[in-house]
């Protein structure tokens, strides 16, 4: 855009000759290398600034036309140069429209009285009914909101969020609906103050009203077909079509939403696919995936999950087929906080006559399943560590980040084995050693709260447990190694405590409670500051992972500090862990195929691939 200026009043008549008229062309200005042949039957009410119109507009593939205004009604409207503004159905008005934006066919873009452009608005996750408990603002991310949501009972912090959030939209929020460069708007119907950054597409949308869609160069969004999109923000790189209704949500950077999908008072994060069903008070954090036109994803917390339809909950029964999209690997918490599914970091799978079944217990067992025969539920603890699938998970979830550099606002940590998991999996040996020794070697089965653990099972969930924590502990040493260049203490204690996970951030309770304390104090008095310190807290998790797994391995060996012969003996520990660790995957590769589901030269090229891990030790 560029200083603007009054016509001249043979450009008027040349206007006018033009079947366009203005309630006063002394409010209409124009830049200076503005030519008013371009304009055919447009009307002009208000306040309206007109860029040049020098060169032609791309329409479709290899189509051009001429920029200019054709069949328009502009009010209190500034515009860009070289745009095309033609077919205007109703009218646009009181907008700003940057340069290089194509217009058509459209019914009415406008900016009305007390627009939010869907910043500010309180929803309501995991509980449906309850208090509002997530404020969405263009710049949230998977951790503010996952702290949001953990932290909504305490009065004085959420005030204090609310303040800096409010802050920050008054500071940023512009007066009047925008659209930004290179922006391509068609066949859509309503458009209502929303702001719409660079090189978005809208076609054949059914009505925007109070959103921002934050689009850019290497990260565009893409509104199709019959979308209704209300009190909402789509970020970059994210895609939402063919017919989806959503009111009250969030969408994080390089989503898809799909085909008839309704969601409402629900976020969104990371890399996100939903198709065919509907989410309601939902906190969807990164690589959550819904296909199915049965699954409702209602008050739960999820991450690195895929709903399935009844009791197709996980997809490791795909596991080295081509059909494996993918498991639980972060899980689902519901509002309650009990743990339903997850067999990669915490708590247990279950299936039991089509139902989900769940309690808050098995998390202190994971990667465990839970199995229903008729009224017993036997649990088979840390029988997913040595799965096709979850070694397949471990690879795959870093390549399916889609997210251009530059747009990662969630911040997404994909160690499997972490102070966090690797936390959780200590107690669960720890409560398998303790049954052991109150029941003895000789029994056949365990109980643990209502579950049986057969004998087998729990001498296996010992082992896997050992496994993880050896094959952890050598690749931290070996990291540190690389790092530092020779294994030294840690130099500072921040991470020995324990940890948490927010939503993909992996951070010591300490830090997390630190954030806590330095907002409600006032200490930190930005928004930007909060995202800076959940940011900084990710650049330096290998420092904290060093500080929490020293302590853990002077523990776990039974020693008063790392010697190198200690270092050694940890490595040899980590290789042999390693390679008992790939046999049972191999082992459950095998018996995949031996149940004839998987094609020959499917199980070679596995096996070749787990032959390959060796190359990895050192």
């Amino acid at each position: 855009m560029e200083d603007y200026r009054q016509l001249t009043e043979e450009e008027i008549q040349v206007l006018e000759n033009n079947s366009c008229w203005a309630e006063d062309w002394t409010a209409v200005n124009v830049a200076e290398d503005f030519k008013p042949n371009y304009m055919h039957r447009v009307m002009l009410y208000g306040e309206v600034n007109i860029g040049a119109f020098s060169r032609s507009v791309e329409v479709s593939k290899g189509f051009f036309k001429h920029a200019g205004i054709n069949n328009a009604t502009l009010r209190n409207v500034t515009l860009g140069d070289d745009c095309l503004i033609e077919n205007i159905g109703n009218y646009i008005n009181n907008y700003t429209i940057a340069d290089n934006v194509y217009i058509s066919n459209v019914c009415t873009i406008e900016t009305t009285e007390g627009a939010t452009f869907g910043e500010g608005n309180l929803i309501s996750v995991l509980n449906e009914v309850g208090d509002g408990n997530v404020i969405l603002f263009k710049d949230l991310n998977s951790q503010f909101a996952a702290f949001m949501v953990k932290h909504a009972a305490d009065k004085p912090l959420r005030d204090a969020i609310r303040r800096l959030i409010n802050e920050e939209i008054r500071r940023t929020s512009p007066e009047r609906g925008t659209i930004g460069s290179n922006v391509k708007i068609v066949n859509t119907k309503e458009i209502t103050n929303t702001v719409i950054a660079d090189d978005c597409e809208i076609n054949g949308a059914s009505r925007l009203s109070d959103c921002t869609i934050l689009s850019s160069l290497n990260a565009s969004v893409y509104i199709g077909t019959g979308v209704i999109c209300e009190n909402s923000i789509i970020s970059e790189g994210s895609s939402i079509i063919n017919s989806v209704k959503m009111q009250d949500c969030f969408v994080g950077e390089a989503c898809q939403i799909s085909n008839g999908f309704t969601a409402s008072q629900s976020v969104f994060f990371a890399n996100s696919y939903m198709s065919n069903g509907e989410a309601c008070a939902a906190f969807c954090g990164p690589f959550t995936a819904s296909h199915h036109k049965s699954s409702l994803l209602i008050g739960g917390q999820f991450s690195f999950y895929n709903a399935g339809s009844a009791t197709n909950f996980s997809n490791h029964a795909y596991k080295m087929g081509p059909m494996h999209y993918g498991t639980l690997e972060r899980g689902c918490k519901t509002a309650s906080g009990a743990y339903l599914l997850m067999p990669a970091h915490i708590g247990t799978f279950s299936v039991c006559f089509g139902k989900l079944m769940y309690h808050p217990d098995t998390r202190k067992l994971p990667f465990s399943y839970l199995i229903a025969y008729g009224d017993t539920m036997y649990l088979s603890p840390g029988r997913n560590i040595t799965t096709v699938g979850l070694y397949r998970d471990i690879r795959k979830w870093p390549k399916r980040d889609v997210r251009p550099q530059g747009t990662q606002k969630s911040i997404v940590n994909f160690d499997w084995l972490s102070p966090f998991s690797v936390g959780e999996i200590l107690k669960g040996k720890k409560i398998l050693e303790k049954l052991r020794e109150a029941s003895g070697d000789n029994v056949s089965t365990y109980n643990y709260h209502e579950y049986v653990i057969n004998a087998s099972s729990l001498r296996k969930g010992i082992k896997y447990y050992d496994i993880a924590l050896r094959i952890y502990m050598g690749a931290v040493l070996k990291r540190v190694k690389k790092r530092l260049g020779a294994i030294e203490p840690p130099a500072d204690t921040i991470g020995k405590g324990d940890w948490a996970d927010l939503s993909g951030l992996l951070l010591p309770v300490s830090e997390e409670e630190k954030i806590v304390s330095n907002i409600k104090s006032g200490e930190i008095e930005s928004i930007d500051e909060v995202i800076g310190k959940f940011e900084n807290i990710n650049d330096h998790y290998r420092e904290y992972q060093w500080a929490w797994t020293y302590q853990l391995i002077l523990d776990y060996y039974g020693l008063a500090e790392l010697t190198e012969t200690d270092v050694e003996r940890i490595r040899q520990d980590y290789i042999t862990a390693r390679r008992m660790w790939i046999a049972e995957i191999r082992k459950d590769a095998e018996k995949e195929f031996s149940m004839g589901d998987v094609e020959p030269e499917v199980l070679e090229n596995f096996i070749t691939q787990l032959d390959h891990e060796v190359d990895f030790e050192n």
